[in-house]
């Protein structure tokens, strides 16, 4: 984990409110954030699950009968 200078503000009450960190730390975290974000966008295909699931019933008919269950 980097580790990075900053400064908890408080409230009167001593509850944080705020940090404070320099501007080259933010640019870092940023730059992370991206590369973490472009990787998640890369890796998730919803494609893949087409035809996974073989149903044996209408999923509308499914749901009316376990609603039906409820009452």
């Amino acid at each position: 984990m980097l580790s990075f200078n900053k400064k908890i503000v408080t409230d009167e009450a001593m509850r944080p409110v705020a940090v404070l960190i320099d501007y080259q730390d933010w640019q870092k975290i940023e730059q992370i954030l991206e590369a973490y974000q472009a990787q998640q966008k890369e890796e998730f295909d919803i494609n893949k699950y087409a035809g996974v699931m073989k149903l044996t019933q209408d999923p509308l008919e499914y749901q009316q009968q376990i609603r039906n269950e409820w009452s």
